[in-house]
Parts: C-alpha cells; sequence; structure tokens
C-alpha cells in the first residue's frame, strides 16, 4: 500500500511539472507575492515527500529558519517540492537529507549520488537530464529549469554544487531584501 501510494505520488509530480511548465509559459503569471512563514512552506513540502523518505529510510535534519519571505508561497514550495524529490530521488537508501539556513540562504543538502562536474553548468537548461538521469531513466530534465525559472520570476536565485558519490549542495537565495528575520 505505501509503494503504491509512494507511485501516485510521482505520477501527481509528474502531472503537477507538465501544468508548471504550461503555466510558467502563459502572457501572464499568477504569482501572488505575500509575507509567508519559510518553515511553513519548508514543511509543507516535507509532509508531501514524508512517505517517500519513510520508504527510502533517509534521514532528516530539518532545522528552522525563524524567517518570513515576500514571495508566493504556492510557487516557493513547488521550488523546495522539486528539490527535494530529487534529494529523494538520488539519494541511496539510508542516505541523509539536511534543510538548514545558512545567513540569508535555504540549503537542501543530501549524500545522495552527487552530480558530475562537466553536467553542472547544464542542469538548468529545459530537457538536460545529464549522466545520472540518462542512467535513472525516470529524469525529464524539467525540474531544475523549472525551479530556476520561477525563483528568477519571483527575484530569487538558485546555485548548486555536487561531487559525484558526495551528494549535492542546493541553496535557494532569498538574499534580494525579500527575506526578513522575524
Amino acid at each position: 500500500r505505501e509503494a503504491l501510494a509512494a507511485e501516485l505520488l510521482k505520477i501527481e509530480e509528474y502531472v503537477q511539472m507538465a501544468l508548471s511548465y504550461l503555466r510558467l509559459d502563459s502572457e501572464s503569471t499568477d504569482y501572488v507575492l505575500r509575507r509567508c512563514e519559510l518553515d511553513e512552506v519548508v514543511r509543507g513540502a516535507l509532509r508531501r515527500y514524508a512517505r517517500l523518505f519513510i520508504l527510502k529510510k533517509l534521514t532528516l535534519d530539518f532545522r528552522e529558519t525563524h524567517r518570513t519571505v515576500l514571495t508566493d508561497e504556492k510557487w516557493l514550495g513547488f521550488v523546495i517540492g522539486q528539490l527535494l524529490s530529487n534529494a529523494v530521488k538520488y539519494t541511496p537508501e539510508g542516505g541523509r537529507v539536511r534543510i538548514y539556513p545558512d545567513g540569508e540562504t535555504l540549503v537542501i543538502a543530501d549524500s545522495g549520488i552527487g552530480i558530475r562536474s562537466e553536467d553542472l553548468p547544464r542542469i538548468f537548461e529545459k530537457g538536460f537530464t545529464g549522466c545520472n538521469g540518462r542512467e535513472d531513466r525516470r529524469a525529464t530534465g524539467m525540474g531544475l529549469y523549472l525551479c530556476r525559472r520561477v525563483l528568477t520570476g519571483l527575484g530569487h536565485g538558485i546555485t548548486v554544487s555536487s561531487r559525484p558519490g558526495e551528494g549535492t549542495i542546493v541553496r535557494l537565495l532569498l538574499h534580494d531584501g525579500r527575506l526578513e528575520t522575524e
């Protein structure tokens, strides 16, 4: 039953990705900017992927940010969800995912398989799956592309550093004056 529910979540995720792609290419966005509790946005995404964390026996280390962000809660939640999906997909059973603040940045780090250095410059290109995506055969090359598009539209940024066999560190740059301490 749990495995079936996890597969349904993956299907729902692909449908959401396709719909998000279509929305982003429309003439107007549906961004609604307001002050949001960053920790609540993260918790919402974590609840959505909790079943996958449990099935893969992943350890989660979530440290609260105690911050508010002027952003669109739905779209930022979409981005964080995509990043968590990637972390779960590419982290072996028993691995670890950490979410923590670093100054004005939200960091999502995993102990997964990592990304080859020659693939890193292209990870935000539409349709690019890289070596891991070709081996996995389930990658669409759309997740990180959509993340960057959304974050750019919200005035935020994203950087990724990674080493094969050591994991990946994603930094959501919320430092443009839209992030405030409570």
